[in-house]
């Protein structure tokens, strides 16, 4: 059931998906988790070089958001949120031109997880051309046209494809990829499964037999072959990405209560870590006919990143060590390049040179992303604060940096050119 529209959102919506060109993209839009790429770095450019004291100017606070620890995408004139409100799991979209009024909310189901102590939604939206898709918490997946929030096509993770998840509920930002919709349902049957995204039809089910946890897939190819790579309970797993067939799997990372990160990847390498005391290593993967072999290079206790994020710009990783140390590494060999605990244990976006660092308690810092040395360039507190952890991460797009925190939803202007 829809919720009555408020709105009709006339702007046309750009298809952004996985296989997009970076060249090709606006830096209006952020239409997926960790933006269009996966991998939280922006393309904006004319940015704010320096904060002043009280940070970027606030243009506007949007509030009937539910609760939720969803992370925004935005596509078009329109933002897409989660939340839970008078008993359901909604999917949102907001008008950014109009200071983030809701256009539509389309109830996703009712709500039947606590989240673990943590209630509501963590995923975020998935947009692409005129399609959204979403997964809620109870794993309830669904497809909805983007403009005005009709579904189209939904499923059930655990009911149709026996999906089991950590005591958290799904938390994974589905993928979209061509064609299809990648996803992690969890279990024996299919622990990674791939669907069309038109019309919702199985396409492959990989059942490798891992509990899903909370990390979101990202695409890789090596040895000239497509690769799906996730964090599950157990470790980084990857299968190929034409049939779901499992290829090679790395387990060091894990520990036995979350693995939230979504992993890295640069030249034949992938970089995963945990919190919870694991840390994060690198294994360099390589293929042997049809086989594939993933070799540890490095195992480091120095990220023990839990659900921040991690970026990689010009050869550097930048992350949140566990217990809130902002940390920069050598990504090839591990080597500590600096680390500050001022930023606190905090979520990261990449934009125009610079670090967009959440801490989940509060303040919002903008760091110089360097390996030289640690340079805060401003930091200001969020007003309204929930009271509750600040985990959705930062958004940066179009001159604009969003927040969200429970209820609410903050815009701030990035450029200092707004009036």
């Amino acid at each position: 059931m829809k919720f009555r529209l408020l709105i009709v959102a006339v702007a046309a919506l750009a298809s952004f998906g996985a296989d997009s060109r970076r060249s090709s993209l606006p830096s209006s839009d952020w239409p997926a988790w960790r933006g269009p790429h996966r991998d939280g770095l922006s393309s904006e450019r004319g940015l704010l070089q320096t904060w002043p004291e009280a940070g970027p100017k606030l243009l506007w606070k949007a509030s009937g958001l539910g609760e939720g620890y969803s992370t925004p995408s935005i596509a078009g004139k329109l933002i897409y949120e989660m939340g839970n409100r008078e008993g359901q799991e909604l999917l949102l979209a907001l008008d950014r031109t109009r200071q983030g009024a809701e256009v539509w909310a389309t109830e996703i189901g009712p709500v039947r997880h606590g989240g673990g102590g943590y209630a509501g939604p963590r995923s975020t939206p998935t947009v692409d051309g005129n399609r959204v898709y979403a997964l809620g918490l109870n794993g309830d997946l669904v497809c909805c046209n983007a403009l005005q929030g009709d579904i189209v096509w939904r499923h059930d993770l655990v009911k149709e494809f026996g999906g089991k998840v950590g005591g958290w509920g799904y938390a994974e930002s589905v993928l979209i990829d061509g064609p299809w919709l990648i996803c992690t349902p969890g279990g024996q049957q299919a622990t990674l499964l791939a669907l069309q995204k038109k019309n919702g039809k199985p396409v492959w089910q990989a059942p490798v037999g891992d509990i899903a946890d909370y990390a979101s897939i990202i695409k890789v190819e090596i040895g000239g072959v497509p690769q799906y790579v996730q964090f599950t309970k157990k470790g980084v797993i990857a299968v190929n990405a034409k049939n779901g067939d499992f290829l090679w799997r790395y387990d060091a990372p894990a520990n036995g209560t979350a693995n939230a990160s979504t992993p890295l990847f640069a030249d034949g390498d992938v970089f995963a870590a945990s919190g919870y005391g694991a840390g994060g290593g690198l294994v360099h993967v390589e293929r042997n006919g049809k086989e594939f072999k993933a070799e540890e290079v490095y195992f480091t206790k120095e990220m023990k990143n839990h659900h921040g994020g991690m970026l990689l710009f010009d050869g550097y990783l930048y992350g949140s060590d566990d217990p809130g140390v902002l940390t920069c590494l050598d990504y090839k060999t591990g080597k500590t390049q600096w680390k500050d605990r001022s930023c606190g244990k905090c979520s990261l976006t990449y934009a125009d040179g610079m670090l967009f660092c959440r801490s989940e308690k509060g303040p919002v810092s903008l760091v110089r992303a360097t390996p030289e040395k640690f340079e805060l360039l401003g930091r200001f507190e969020q007003p309204d604060a929930s009271g509750k952890p600040n985990w959705p991460h930062p958004v940066v797009a179009d001159g604009r940096l969003y927040l969200r925190d429970q209820d609410n939803l903050f815009c701030y202007d990035l450029r200092g050119d707004a009036e």
